[in-house]
C-alpha cells in the first residue's frame, strides 16, 4: 500500500512539473516551442531539477520582459527519468510540436543525445549539447544540427590534463593518473583525448570503470589504493559522486588529489559527501553563486512574482541551477541571431534556429548586457566549430562552497580536434553522408 501511495504521489508530481511547465499563455501569434526531455526524478533527479529548474526559470525570465524580441517562449517538459528509451519516447511525443518553432532540445544526457542524433537530423530539429554528447558533433559539416555548445568532455579532458601538468611544475612524466568513470557513453568520451595527452605527456593512465549507478565501488578504490596514483580524475554522475568521495576518505586517499568532471563537481555530489568533500576539486565551465547579476534578477523578479519554477530556492545559485540558465542563455541568444537575419518580432523556424546556433557570437560584451559576466566564457560558433569556446575553469569545494582555483583554460585543441574530426570523417562514411563545404558557406 505505502509504494502505491508513493508511486501515486511521484506520477502526480511528474504530471504536475509537465503540466505547469507549458507557459500558461493563450498560444499568441509568435511563439518559440521548447521540448525538454527532461527527468526530476530516480537516480539522478536532482541533478536534473536544479538544472531545469534554471532552464526554465530564464525562460519566464525572458517573457516577462517581453519575450524574445516579442516572441513568447513556451515549453512542454516530458519525464525521462535519464532512461534512453524513454528520452526517445519523450522526444518522439512532443516533436510535432517542435517542428514550426522550435527552440533547441535539451537532453542532459550524453546516452539520449546519441539516441537522438540521427533522429533530429532526419526531422530537421536542434539539437543542443552543452557540455555533454557526441563529440564529433563538432564538426558541423557532417553534423548540421547536433551542437555541443561552450566545451566537449575531450577538451574538458585534455584542460584538467593541462592544470595537473601546471600543479606539478610543467611536467607529468613518469607520473600515473587514475581514471574513475562512470560506465556509460558519458563515462568512457573522454578517453581517446585521456589516452592521446598521456601518449604526449608520458603518463600512466589506469582506466577503472564504475557500473551504474554508482553506489557500490568497493572493488574499485581497492584497486585505486594498490595502484598509488598521483591523482584521480573522476568521471561521475549522480549517486557514484558522493560514494567516491566517501570511499576515498575511507581508503586514506587526499580528496586535493581527486578532480572530477563538470558533473562531478555540483553541491549535490559534495553536500551529501559532508567532511569528505572538502578539498576536492572539479573543472566547470559555469560559475556558481547568485553574484552574477542575471541569478540575482531571477530569484527577484521570477520568484518575487510567485513564478518560480522550483519551490526549493536553496538551489538558485548553485552549479547546476546555473548550468540550466546559461543553457536558456545560449539558447534564447541563438534565436535573436536568426531573428537579426530572417526578422525580429517573428518566431523562428527549425532552420533558422539552426543557422542561429551555427552563427553565435556571444563576446564578454554581450554577456555583461545579458547580466552573465563570468556565468559562462564567451561563444563563438561556426560550420566547423559547434563548440564556440572550449574553455573552462577549476574549482575547488571549501567544506560549505565551490571556490574558482583558476581563470579560462583551454585544452590542447591542437592534439583534441584532429581526434573528433578524424572520428566525425569515419562516422560521415559509415552512414553515407557527404559533408558540407564550410569553407564555400562561408564565403557566401
Amino acid at each position: 500500500m505505502i509504494k502505491n501511495v508513493r508511486k501515486l504521489a511521484i506520477a502526480a508530481s511528474v504530471a504536475a512539473a509537465c503540466l505547469g511547465a507549458v507557459l500558461p499563455s493563450a498560444y499568441a501569434a509568435e511563439e518559440q516551442f521548447f521540448m525538454l526531455p527532461s527527468y526530476r526524478v530516480g537516480p539522478y533527479g536532482a541533478n536534473g531539477n536544479a538544472f531545469y529548474g534554471g532552464f526554465v526559470d530564464y525562460l519566464n525570465y525572458v517573457n516577462m520582459k517581453g519575450g524574445i524580441d516579442g516572441v513568447q517562449a513556451t515549453w512542454e517538459e516530458c519525464e525521462t527519468e535519464y532512461n534512453n528509451a524513454k528520452g526517445v519516447e519523450c522526444y518522439e511525443r512532443l516533436k510535432a510540436k517542435a517542428a514550426k518553432a522550435p527552440g533547441p532540445i535539451h537532453t542532459m544526457s550524453t546516452g539520449i543525445s546519441y539516441a537522438l542524433v540521427d533522429k533530429t537530423a532526419a526531422d530537421k530539429l536542434p539539437l543542443a549539447m552543452m557540455g555533454y554528447g557526441l563529440t564529433s558533433a563538432v564538426d558541423g559539416s557532417v553534423f548540421p544540427w547536433a551542437f555541443p555548445l561552450v566545451t566537449t568532455y575531450q577538451m574538458q579532458a585534455s584542460a584538467i590534463v593541462k592544470f595537473l601538468k601546471d600543479k606539478e611544475g610543467g611536467s607529468l612524466a613518469g607520473k600515473k593518473i587514475v581514471f574513475l568513470y562512470h560506465d556509460s557513453a558519458y563515462g568512457k568520451e573522454p578517453i581517446l583525448a585521456l589516452e592521446a595527452e598521456s601518449r604526449l605527456n608520458k603518463y600512466d593512465l589506469v582506466q577503472i570503470p564504475v557500473a551504474h549507478p554508482g553506489n557500490e565501488q568497493g572493488a574499485q578504490w581497492q584497486r585505486i589504493r594498490q595502484e598509488k596514483p598521483d591523482y584521480v580524475i573522476m568521471w561521475g554522475w549522480g549517486v557514484m559522486n558522493m560514494t567516491a568521495l566517501k570511499t576515498a576518505q575511507k581508503m586514506g586517499f587526499p580528496r586535493e588529489k581527486m578532480i572530477g568532471s563538470w558533473w562531478a563537481g555540483s553541491e549535490e555530489d559534495v553536500v551529501p559527501a559532508g567532511d569528505a568533500a572538502k578539498g576536492y576539486m572539479s573543472a566547470t565551465w559555469n560559475v556558481a553563486g547568485k553574484a552574477v547579476p542575471v541569478i540575482a534578477d531571477i530569484e527577484k523578479s521570477v520568484y518575487g512574482a510567485g513564478k518560480g519554477n522550483l519551490s526549493d530556492k536553496a538551489k538558485l545559485g548553485t552549479i547546476l541551477y546555473n548550468r540550466g540558465v546559461s543553457a536558456a542563455v545560449l539558447s534564447v541568444e541563438a534565436i535573436r541571431t536568426a531573428q537579426a537575419k530572417y526578422g525580429k518580432g517573428k518566431a523562428m523556424g527549425a532552420e533558422q534556429v539552426r543557422w542561429g546556433l551555427e552563427n553565435l557570437n556571444i563576446t564578454d560584451a554581450r554577456l555583461k548586457d545579458l547580466g552573465a559576466t563570468g556565468l559562462l566564457p564567451a561563444v563563438k560558433t561556426a560550420c566547423d566549430n559547434h563548440e564556440g569556446s572550449g574553455k573552462v575553469k577549476m574549482q575547488q569545494w571549501d567544506g560549505s562552497k565551490w571556490v574558482v582555483m583558476t581563470d579560462w583554460i583551454e585544452g590542447n585543441k591542437a592534439l583534441i580536434h584532429p581526434l573528433f574530426q578524424a572520428d566525425a570523417a569515419k562516422y560521415a562514411k559509415e552512414k553515407g553522408i557527404t559533408p558540407r563545404n564550410c569553407a564555400a558557406e562561408a564565403k557566401k
